[in-house]
């Protein structure tokens, strides 16, 4: 369970066991050969021959590391055992101690005035004072003034962030005090020292994704291929990038995309493309109960940095939610701490997918003492994002508070999702056993614009399996007669 504890303010989360929670466990006595394709084998092959052959020789530098397994190299030794490799998540992209960006004798007065041994983010050595639009911060020794006014935008956010920093600090306090009542979470000490988070480089899959606008379009039976692998198929030398690939088995599978590998969790599926090739997912022939949304916003560091892609709001209006939703299904969408986004989500996007309904939870990002990881009041990072929940209602003839009722429970609002955050960009936490108490029990799962896979999930996005290479996990190896 990745639920640490559950309060009428929220949920404290953990995100690391939930992710080693997920069976990343490869059993190689089940190794076969043929691959399953739903619809025609060989078109799908021939569409994707060319992606394959151009994503070898877009990344030939790399090497291919060895599976463990190929150390066992005598047949009589494969004969007599089962060999499981156990994968877990490398901890110390967990390893979140202190807050960040904070001085050390701002970090003790937080620490003192904290009897759960949450910081109050700096409220307490901060005193907000507006004059003619301007912001001041009056810290513990000095006081600085910003050197122009707020414009409408930060006045706006301002205010938001003064609504609801009550709730955000007393529910993360209710919560934090159980995590140290537990022991999940432990009071901070001098002599914990925060080591750098490791960088992990790889080719890049959204590379790929741009490169395969290059080949002629597939045409619709190709489109309609999935790529199953089951107990009695082994796993293909190279993702099908123009389809849906699906495990269907109980174990792991490592797979391999431009000489890189990535774990595949058991019973899961993922379609790597970017928001112009979404036909195989919408192909798929499955309705979903949940969908996650995570969408690249725009903004100025984003465009500045030239690093990341970003979609308009126009863009993001044209993903068809829609289409893919069951009925009554439940819409969760991140939003960064820009209004312009979240007034977008709420006024324009969800009437435009027909998501009606629409509640406001808080995800909260603590240090494994429980402190926020920015001061709370801090004017430019917020330990806080918000998430934007509501369900699709394509028939507005019946009341939304009728189907709620009847189907599925209502959706609370204001509830807070407290967790320490991984270091890795954009790494969420998991919402799977919170929202399922949301929806119907056998509801399909989907997350889009994903950059990992869960189990029981089908995830979409252009980075699908960014945080599924090998290298953020560590294998143990285990040995057992058959």
């Amino acid at each position: 369970m990745s639920v640490v504890c559950h309060l009428s303010a929220g949920w404290l989360l953990d995100h690391l066991s939930f992710i080693n929670k997920a069976n990343y466990q490869l059993c190689h006595s089940h190794d076969h050969s043929g691959l399953a394709f739903v619809d025609d084998p060989a078109t799908a092959a021939s569409s994707d021959g060319a992606l394959i052959e151009a994503a070898r020789s877009l990344d030939a530098k790399n090497s291919c590391r060895k599976d463990s397994v190929d150390e066992i190299k005598a047949p009589e030794e494969k004969a007599s055992l089962m060999v499981k490799n156990t994968y877990v998540f490398r901890e110390e992209f967990f390893n979140v101690l202190k807050p960040h960006g904070v001085a050390n004798n701002q970090m003790d007065l937080q620490q003192k005035g904290s009897e759960a041994g949450l910081g109050n983010g700096g409220s307490e050595q901060q005193e907000r004072v507006r004059t003619n639009g301007s912001y001041y911060t009056a810290k513990a020794k000095k006081k600085q003034k910003r050197s122009s006014e707020l414009n409408h935008g930060e006045r706006d956010a301002l205010e938001y962030h003064l609504k609801i920093s009550g709730l955000i600090l007393d529910g993360t306090r209710s919560l934090v005090q159980e995590g140290l009542r537990s022991g999940f979470l432990q009071p901070s000490s001098s002599k914990q020292i925060c080591a750098k988070t490791p960088v992990i480089e790889h080719s890049s899959l959204s590379e790929l994704c741009e490169m395969a606008k290059q080949f002629p379009s597939v045409n619709e039976t190709e489109q309609r291929a999935v790529c199953m692998i089951s107990e009695d198929s082994c796993v293909p030398e190279q993702v099908q990038v123009s389809c849906v690939t699906e495990n269907t088995t109980n174990y792991a599978k490592i797979i391999t995309l431009m000489g890189q590998k990535y774990l595949f969790p058991p019973k899961s599926a993922f379609l790597l493309s970017d928001i112009s090739v979404m036909q195989p997912l919408l192909d798929y022939k499955k309705k979903f109960g949940i969908i996650i949304i995570d969408p690249p916003w725009e903004n100025k560091s984003v465009k500045r940095s030239n690093r990341y892609n970003y979609l308009s709001h126009w863009q993001i209006k044209q993903i068809p939610v829609p289409a893919l939703a069951a009925p009554g299904c439940l819409v969760v969408t991140w939003v960064t701490n820009r209004q312009k986004h979240l007034c977008f989500v709420k006024n324009e996007l969800y009437p435009h997918w027909s998501v009606r309904g629409v509640v406001e939870w808080f995800w909260v990002k603590i240090t494994k003492s429980g402190e926020f990881v920015f001061p709370l009041d801090s004017f430019h990072k917020k330990p806080y994002e918000v998430l934007v929940l509501g369900r699709v209602q394509q028939n507005t003839d019946v009341p939304l508070s009728r189907i709620s009722e009847d189907d599925m429970p209502q959706i609370p609002d204001q509830k807070l999702i407290v967790s320490v955050p991984c270091n890795l960009h954009s790494h969420k936490p998991p919402l799977t056993e919170i929202l399922k108490g949301y929806t119907k029990p056998d509801a399909e799962c989907l997350e889009l614009f994903a950059r990992n896979l869960q189990p029981g999930w089908t995830s979409w996005g252009n980075e699908v399996l960014k945080f599924q290479h090998i290298d953020y996990f560590t294998a143990f190896q285990n040995k057992s007669d058959k």
